[in-house]
């Protein structure tokens, strides 16, 4: 497994759910669609129908149709002559004739244009196209695994999207769940890629996760799904300047900084503004703590451990420990 793949771990019922009928739908040689939020691991799933399938043992080919240009990405599904437009000087292989006897999977759907489905979709009803700049008809054996992250159907009723094109990709659907609505793989999720980056940093062990870090992981909205986990726990772990203890902080937002450009209430190269006591009074023990608090949450998201975030703050290490169990910032 490499650095940026995310690990097929979970056993919520959402999540077993979904492997069955990846099972299920990898033993027929139809196409299928893969939906699912930025970052829920739509590539993974086309990896498991492919290998999972007859055609295990023959090539996958990917593509990010989003990743491409509007006027190079029907060279790159379907291949190009020499001389069919400016820069082609030899003959290109397209995804199609890569991926004949195997699987093609074809990310971000939803961004091709309509003469691009319509080609796409004559390949799926009869298996042939032509390169750019050629009048020959090519033939190839290519199971299409479609993804994308917005509503196919939506999009198809506002004519974005073909309807016939989408009728003939979605033999199955294959429908991810969010990572919010399977609570039981986040502590597994993030033991697993703790442990991975505590290995590429050369330590021996992980500590595990402090009772407030368990909270906060548990009640965090992932809207980056497995992706942003994944990111939140390394960047935790790296900053993590201890790790015989259990680690304790979490950033949510790498951009959080004191020094952060457009913040509200601060202007470039000024100091922060105080409340007019003028417009109302405020409780001035509750502001202070509040600020306290912002302060504190702001030096651990910066800093590597809770050492350096009393230093940042001109405190000792225990006075900094003290701050943070009053405001509930840990767990210990």
């Amino acid at each position: 497994m490499t650095r940026n793949e995310q690990p097929m771990i979970g056993e919520s019922p959402a999540f077993l759910e979904v492997l069955e009928q990846v099972s299920k739908a990898a033993a027929m040689s139809r196409p299928v669609l893969v939906v699912g939020e930025r970052g829920s691991g739509k590539e993974l799933i086309a990896e498991r129908l492919h290998f999972l399938s007859p055609r295990w043992d023959q090539p996958l080919v990917k593509l990010n149709c989003a990743a491409i240009s509007e006027s190079l990405l029907e060279s790159e599904l379907f291949g190009h002559e020499a001389g069919a437009f400016t820069d082609a000087t030899q003959r290109r292989t397209g995804r199609f004739e890569a991926a004949d006897g195997g699987s093609l999977f074809l990310d971000e759907l939803a961004s091709t244009t309509m003469a691009v489905q319509e080609k796409i979709l004559r390949v799926i009803e009869y298996g042939r196209f032509e390169r750019l700049g050629s009048s020959r008809t090519l033939q190839v054996d290519v199971r299409l695994i479609g993804a994308a992250n917005v509503d196919l159907p939506e999009l198809a009723a506002q004519g974005r999207f073909r309807s016939d094109l989408l009728d003939r990709l979605a033999f199955d659907v294959i429908t991810l769940p969010p990572l919010r609505a399977r609570s039981a793989d986040i502590l597994p999720l993030a033991e697993h890629f703790a442990m991975r980056i505590s290995r590429e940093l050369g330590r021996s062990l992980f500590a595990g996760f402090s009772p407030q870090a368990i909270q906060q992981l548990l009640s965090h909205g992932w809207p980056g799904n497995v992706r942003e986990l994944r990111n939140v726990v390394e960047r935790a772990v790296y900053r993590h300047d201890e790790p015989e203890e259990p680690l304790d902080a979490l950033s949510f937002d790498p951009f959080e900084s004191p020094w952060r450009p457009g913040q509200d209430g601060h202007d470039a190269g000024h100091e922060p503004r105080l409340p007019d006591l003028r417009e109302q009074p405020i409780d001035l023990r509750g502001y202070l703590d509040n600020q306290e608090k912002k302060l504190a949450e702001q030096a651990l998201s910066i800093t590597r451990g809770q050492k350096q975030a009393a230093e940042r703050l001109g405190l000792s290490y225990d006075q900094f420990r003290g701050i943070l169990r009053k405001h509930g910032l840990t767990g210990r």
